[in-house]
Order: C-alpha cells, then sequence, then structure tokens
C-alpha cells in the first residue's frame, strides 16, 4: 500500500470521536491513583479490550514500587507560631493534596517569595542580598516542575516549599522526585520484592514540600514584610507583596509539618502488541497513563482513549491489507503521577536490549489542555516527521485549513512555539535520556492561559469540554489522526522517518553557546579544538548515512535494516558510556541530568574564575567530547569505513 491508500484505510475505520469520549467518560469517572480498586479494574479493562481487537498479543507485567501517600491519621499542617505556640492555623484548602516524596517532619522559620521558584528566581534573591537558608519559600505552580521548583529550593537552603496555583483556587497535586521511576530502586526494575543495594535516587529531596490554595497563599504572603516583589514577578490576580523573609509580626514564623506515609503498591503496565512483517524485532511502542490522583480527564482519560482508539484502528487495519513492517506496542502506564514509574521501570527492566528494539516512543500522556496551539516536545529526530504530520490533518478549530497553515498564519515564529525539545517533566523523557530511544510528545493548549483543573479534582470530563467549548471529542479526534498518522509512517516506511541530520544544527548552536567562554577557557590552556573536529566528525557521518542510502538498492531487505538499525540507535549514541545507569540515570549529554551533560559544563563555565575547578573542567570536555566522537563513530557504520568518512 501506499501512503495515500494507508491514509484512506486509517480514516476509514478511526471513529468520528464519540468512542473516544465514551472512553474519557468511562476512564475520569471517579479518582483512580495507583494502588486503588479502581485502577486495577481499568487495567483488567484495558485488557479484556486489547483482547477484544483480536491483538497478536496482550499482556500485563507487574511492579513493586513504595508509593509516598497523606497520613489519614495525621493530616500535614500549616501554622503561624511564636515560638512554640501556634497563633494561627493556615488551612492547605485540601487536606488531601500532598507532594508525594516529600521529606517528612517539622520545620519553621521565616517566609520567602520566590515567584516560580526557578534557577534564575533564586539568582535574583541573592543579587538583593536577600537570604533563603534557614527560611521556607513560597512559589507558583507553572514553567517548571514541582520537583525542580523543590530541588532549586534545597540547592538554596530553604527548608521547605510551599507550591500554591496564581491561576485558579484549588491546590495542584504534584511529585517532588527530581527524576523518574522508583526512587528507591535508582537503576534497577522493580519486578518483585528482590533486595536492591541500599541506596535512593539523588532526586529525592530533604526538604519539605506541601501544595496549598490561591487564598491560602494570598494570607501567607500578604503578612511579608521586606523589599517588594518587581513586576515580573507579580501575577494578575494578587496584588503587589514583599519578598520576606520577615512577617509583619516581627517574632512570628511559618511552621510545615508533612506527615506523609509509604505504602508498597503492586502497579500494572498492560501491553497489546501488532507483530511486523518484515522487521518484527524493531518495535514502535505507543503508551498512554492510565492512573490519576483525581478523576484526571485531561491527565489520563484523554491519552487512554486515543490509546484504545489507535490500537482498535490499527487492528482493523491489519485486517484489512495493512502489513506493518515494525511491531507496534500499545501499552497503558501505571504509577505516571509518581514520576512515569511503569514506564521507567519497564525501561529499567530491558535496558540492555531496548536500543537494539525500540525504533521510537509515542507519548499520549496529557494531550488536551485545550484546542488552540499545538505542541509538540520531542527528540530532534522527529521534526520533519511532525511538520509533514501536521501538514495533512485539519486543526479542530479551522475546518479546512491544517494544523500547521493554522499554526503558521497565527505567528510568524510558529515553529519555536509549536516545537520544543523533551524537558524533564515530560513522561517521554526517560525513553530518551535513559534508554536512548527517539521519544515525542504532542498535545493541544490554550495559547494564554494554562488548564487550570489539571492535577485537581476539578479535571473532570464536564470542565475540559467547558474549555473547549463543547469541542473535546473532535479535538481528541485531530490529535489521534496526527498519532495515528506518525505511527503509521514510523511502522509502514521503508527507511526510518528519522531525521539524523538534524543533530548537525543542534550541535552547532551548543558549540557556539560555548565559544562564548573562548577567554575564559584559553586562560586555563584549553582548547574546543577537539569538541569541534568531533562535531565535524558526526556531521560527516551523518552525510556519508544520507549519500549510501540514496545510492543502495532499498528493495534488498538486507539493506534495508542494516541502515534502519544505525538510524534507530542515534539517541542511544548520545547517552555517555563514561557515566553509570545507576548514580547517573539520565546519561544523554544534550538533555540528562549530571556533571557528563553540556548543561553542567555550561554551567561550570559560568562560574567566577575563582570557582572553576580546572580538573574537573577538563574532565567535562573530555566527557562530552568523547561521547560526541562515539557517536560519530558508530553512526558511520563499520570500524573499517570510520577512517575513511573521516
Amino acid at each position: 500500500m501506499d501512503w495515500s491508500e494507508l491514509k484512506d484505510l486509517f480514516t476509514k475505520y478511526l471513529t468520528d470521536g464519540q468512542q473516544i469520549r465514551e472512553n474519557i467518560r468511562r476512564i475520569s469517572g471517579t479518582a483512580h491513583p495507583s494502588g486503588s480498586k479502581v485502577n486495577g479494574d481499568l487495567a483488567d479493562y484495558m485488557l479484556q479490550t486489547f483482547r477484544s481487537y483480536n491483538m497478536d498479543h496482550t499482556w500485563v507485567e507487574s511492579h513493586y514500587a513504595e508509593l509516598q501517600f497523606p497520613n489519614r491519621s495525621r493530616h500535614n499542617t500549616l501554622n503561624i507560631v511564636n515560638g512554640s505556640m501556634t497563633v494561627e492555623q493556615i488551612s492547605l484548602g485540601d487536606p488531601d493534596v500532598y507532594c508525594p516524596y516529600s521529606a517528612t517532619g517539622t520545620v519553621q522559620g521565616g517566609l520567602v517569595y520566590v515567584n516560580f521558584g526557578r534557577r534564575e528566581d533564586f539568582q535574583m534573591l541573592r543579587s538583593w542580598n536577600i537570604v533563603v537558608a534557614g527560611s521556607l519559600v513560597i512559589v507558583r505552580a507553572g514553567l517548571i516542575s514541582f520537583a525542580e521548583k523543590v530541588y532549586n529550593a534545597e540547592a538554596a537552603g530553604a527548608l521547605g516549599v510551599l507550591i500554591f496555583p496564581y491561576y485558579a483556587e484549588t491546590p495542584v497535586y504534584g511529585h517532588v522526585h527530581f527524576g523518574t521511576g522508583d526512587p528507591n530502586t535508582p537503576g534497577f526494575p522493580s519486578f518483585n520484592h528482590t533486595q536492591f543495594p541500599p541506596f535512593k535516587s539523588s532526586g529525592l529531596p530533604k526538604i519539605l514540600a506541601q501544595a496549598i490554595s490561591f487564598s491560602s497563599a494570598q494570607s501567607l504572603l500578604g503578612r511579608l514584610v521586606g523589599r517588594s516583589i518587581p513586576e515580573t514577578w507579580r501575577s494578575a490576580n494578587f496584588l503587589s507583596h514583599s519578598v520576606g523573609p520577615s512577617l509583619t509580626t516581627p517574632d512570628y514564623q511559618v511552621q510545615l509539618e508533612v506527615t506523609n506515609v509509604p505504602v508498597s503498591v503492586e502497579l500494572h503496565n498492560v501491553f497489546g502488541s501488532i507483530t511486523g512483517h518484515y522487521e518484527p524485532e524493531h518495535y514502535i511502542v505507543v503508551g498512554a497513563q492510565r492512573d490519576s490522583w483525581g478523576p484526571g480527564a485531561a491527565k489520563s482519560g484523554v491519552g487512554t482513549a486515543i490509546l484504545l482508539e489507535l490500537a482498535r484502528s490499527m487492528t482493523m487495519m491489519v485486517h484489512n491489507g495493512f502489513k506493518p513492517r515494525r511491531s507496534i506496542l500499545f501499552v497503558s502506564w501505571d504509577g505516571g503521577d509518581f514520576g512515569s514509574i511503569g514506564a521507567t521501570e519497564w525501561l529499567e527492566g530491558y535496558l540492555s536490549m531496548l536500543h537494539l528494539k525500540v525504533a521510537a516512543y509515542l507519548s499520549l500522556d496529557t494531550p488536551l489542555l485545550g484546542d488552540e496551539r499545538f505542541l509538540a516536545k520531542l527528540s530532534p529526530l522527529f521534526n520533519n516527521l511532525i511538520e509533514n504530520i501536521i501538514k495533512q490533518v485539519d486543526h479542530p478549530r479551522q475546518s479546512q485549513q491544517s494544523i500547521y497553515d493554522y499554526m503558521r498564519m497565527s505567528s510568524s515564529n510558529w515553529k519555536a512555539e509549536v516545537i520544543a525539545p523533551l524537558t524533564k517533566d515530560s513522561s517521554a523523557f526517560a525513553f530518551t535520556a535513559f534508554a536512548g530511544v527517539p521519544a515525542l510528545e504532542f498535545s493541544f493548549v490554550e495559547a494564554l492561559q494554562p488548564y487550570k483543573f489539571l492535577d485537581t479534582k476539578q479535571d473532570t470530563y464536564e470542565n475540559l469540554d467547558l474549555v473547549m467549548n463543547g469541542r473535546l471529542p473532535s479535538v481528541a479526534d485531530s490529535l489521534a489522526q496526527v498519532a495515528g498518522l506518525a505511527l503509521i509512517k514510523l511502522s509502514h516506511d521503508h527507511i526510518l522517518p528519522l531525521d539524523y541530520t538534524a543533530y548537525n544544527e543542534v550541535l552547532l548552536k551548543h558549540l557556539v553557546s560555548l565559544q562564548a567562554h573562548h577567554k575564559k577557557l584559553k586562560s586555563r590552556g584549553l582548547s574546543l579544538e577537539w569538541l569541534y573536529s568531533a562535531r565535524g566528525d558526526y556531521t560527516r557521518a551523518t552525510q556519508r548515512l544520507k549519500e549510501a542510502i540514496a545510492q543502495s538498492d532499498l528493495h534488498n531487505e538486507k539493506v534495508i535494516q542494516f541502515f534502519n538499525v544505525r538510524i534507530m540507535r542515534v539517541e542511544f549514541y548520545f547517552l555517555s558510556q563514561y557515566v553509570s545507569a545507576v548514580s547517573s540515570p539520565h546519561r544523554h549529554i544534550l538533555i540528562g541530568r549530571g556533571n557528563h551533560t553540556l548543561e553542567a559544563l555550561m554551567e561550570h563555565l559560568s562560574q567566577e574564575q575563582s570557582d572553576i575547578n580546572d580538573n574537573e573542567l577538563r574532565k567535562q570536555i573530555a566527557l562530552f567530547t568523547w561521547t560526541l566522537e562515539g557517536a560519530a563513530n558508530a553512526l558511520s557504520g563499520e570500524v573499517w569505513e570510520v577512517q575513511k568518512s573521516f
């Protein structure tokens, strides 16, 4: 079948959004967190539905993880105190809302407002000579994850973090583990109760964290004295106030007590698969989070409903003539609300083989938060693919106009607004940063303000549909078309439609940024010459591969697989081979976290001259350079071809 036939066949079996609507309602009828009976029943429903489609294989994998839940006998508390005496109790807004993986205990001190809790916000405080150490901080939700806010606060010496929504009254749920997967078994799969080494993820916070309501935040912010906040730190719905750390009554302090308790929970990942005809050993994986702390219409309902619709449509296509080259895995992940635990534990369980098997991952997590702006977080390898796909799907707000045309008309800089790199709070992040698998996550969002009910008890079908002016089924159908067409291209094309040359430009931009520190490096007798050389070798390797594909017989299955294997492992080549997957699980040198990454190198170079460690700097440059050179070597093919290429 050619592309037009496949597209027509997919459109024929894709429903008009009504089945998606019914499944969203079914999945988001009530809260269904990991470990609950409701979530277990949904896992059974997913398995039975996959089986009803007559898929080639269906199965369930279980993992055991220690999750954190509220202590029902002793709720978390927030008070104004004078020494050991409680002056006033501050309502949290909802006693059920908490931050999983917060440290537990009681702390008290002054209170400092730190805007969104970004690094630059803490740097601004330092420029004002405001000391955070020994105080609690209060920050707005948004822009970065809860985990990153707490990580930054801990680095600044804060005792605890209060997080409030500036766009809604209800407190917002969010975990604070600065990482993915089970933090009690970093780098290891939690398949059973096997004893693992006694260490925990370095991303677990050592300070307290708690979500509070907007009105509670207003009450606290109104008590702060000191320097007034700048205009850029002000929200439209609350008045100007001071930064702190002192309160209006000098002897008063803020006291936070967190009493969350650990609970051992069995997680269930549900799989259904279609076997490929020519490269069955290579998989295209598409997954969606199933669990949700609240009803989770946007959080898990829409993604799971689209996952089911894609599984049904693709299976119908196979039964009516479609022969995918590669196998397709449809997965319903558990533990998503606790940091993509289900997905990450699966990656950890098969880490030694996934770069040989998984060609690409498509995430359907949180795909609908509005109906206006299309947003794609992705590995650069997907840039061309997603641009071509959105040219072929109508925008839900404007029939007869593609998503591509709509976005291009709405902004002159549309590409920068539509296509973004994977972020640490993305569910697809672990696939690329940890396992070296190209990953893609896309969604529709509102352009002006976030969906205010996400991660709250108000994340219902009715509220989500209200935000979209009753167009929820049609917008979900548009997303299903984008996901389905991308899935068909990835599973059907002879040569994987991944743009391995995209990193040429990405690397060049990074090297230009490094060049700004040329004088600092030169003063230490260091040079970026070898790093530039490695980037040149990588560029030449991509061009050589492109020419080889163009000149080859693509009717020869052995030749096709030879090229595809090299293409599908491009992201894997960017995983540093010089650090441990246990101590530095996110080994990707460009988007990962750790001393081996470009981000760490840039941070080191940005420090004052006296704070730079020469030996550490040499090590960082060497690690980055040789990982990049290794990627160039691997992309070049056989060892006897490497020197010819360079």
